[in-house]
């Protein structure tokens, strides 16, 4: 874990910690990435930059091998959980795909607030934060993922994207040490 300084403007992005995905077996318990996310989420407010707070209320078309996950969905499966504090001031992405910048004005909100780097934790490590964390780099920004605020489903899926994806698109620590960076 290496995460080295944070740029003046950096946003903090929090990947689908919802009601009905906080409720799914998770490799770590979901409660904690909570509990972390919302240290962060009251860090950067603090700080007064950026909270961005994403949700998924669909999912992309298309054939795939692995069965997507039936059944009906309770009434508030994609509201955001309360203990992030949210605020007036944060910004809510609604997305359809994995990740939070594909079909969103996520980079417009950033670009427009002079983000050059962002923060990511949340709810699934290889499926939501992974997918964002590929496209904020793609779209220049820097990365860092808090790994210890973000979990998955699946542990051996969690580990791979932790240990050999996230380091290749930037930055990782834990919650206390890029709440340290925020100064």
């Amino acid at each position: 874990m290496t995460a080295t300084v944070l740029d003046p403007t950096t946003a903090l992005v929090l990947v689908d910690l919802q009601k009905g995905i906080t409720a799914l077996p998770t490799a770590h318990p979901s409660q904690q990435i909570v509990e972390r996310a919302a240290v962060l989420a009251d860090a950067f407010r603090a700080r007064g930059l950026p909270v961005v707070l994403v949700r998924v209320t669909g999912g992309a078309p298309g054939r795939t091998e692995a069965p997507a996950r039936g059944g009906a969905v309770p009434a508030d499966w994609a509201e955001l959980v309360p203990e992030l504090g949210r605020t007036d001031a944060d910004i809510v992405v609604t997305k359809q795909q994995w990740g939070a910048f594909y079909g969103t004005d996520l980079d417009l909100q950033l670009r427009r607030r002079g983000v050059t780097q962002v923060v990511l934790a949340g709810i699934a490590t290889s499926i939501g934060v992974e997918s964002t964390a590929r496209a904020a780099h793609e779209h220049g920004y820097h990365v860092t993922v808090a790994v210890d605020a973000v979990t998955d489903m699946d542990a051996d899926a969690h580990r791979n994207s932790a240990e050999k994806i996230f380091p290749r698109l930037g930055e990782t620590d834990t919650t206390e040490a890029i709440t340290k960076l925020l100064g």
